[in-house]
């Protein structure tokens, strides 16, 4: 029989409380990144390239990278591997450089 980590050092499920992603509620644990919540649902994409549109999401996973950048809030250009879901959390896919009403 296969034992989970959680199984092995004895803990239990937290708390969840939602977030949302591109219109679709996520839940999230106390200490999650958003990389964490995204991935524990099955997403593995949630930003493209400024050129070619090419899908990315968490590369390093400790933030050396730029390849997780998302939009949380209305903030373009969060590393989703740092950055902790928070409830109530709105958090969409990041086109470009993530500042298309600037034209940039």
């Amino acid at each position: 029989m296969m034992r989970s980590p959680r199984d092995l050092v004895g803990g239990s499920p937290a708390a969840t409380y939602p977030i949302d992603f591109d219109g679709r509620e996520l839940p999230a644990q106390e200490g999650q990144t958003v990389a964490a919540v995204l991935w524990a649902a099955g997403i593995l994409a949630w930003r493209t390239t400024r050129e070619g549109g090419a899908p990315r999401g968490a590369f390093c996973g400790i933030g050396a990278c730029y390849d997780c950048l998302v939009t949380v809030n209305g903030r373009p250009n969060q590393r989703a591997c740092l950055v902790p879901a928070r409830p109530g959390d709105t958090v969409t896919t990041q086109e470009g450089t993530g500042h298309a009403d600037l034209a940039v």
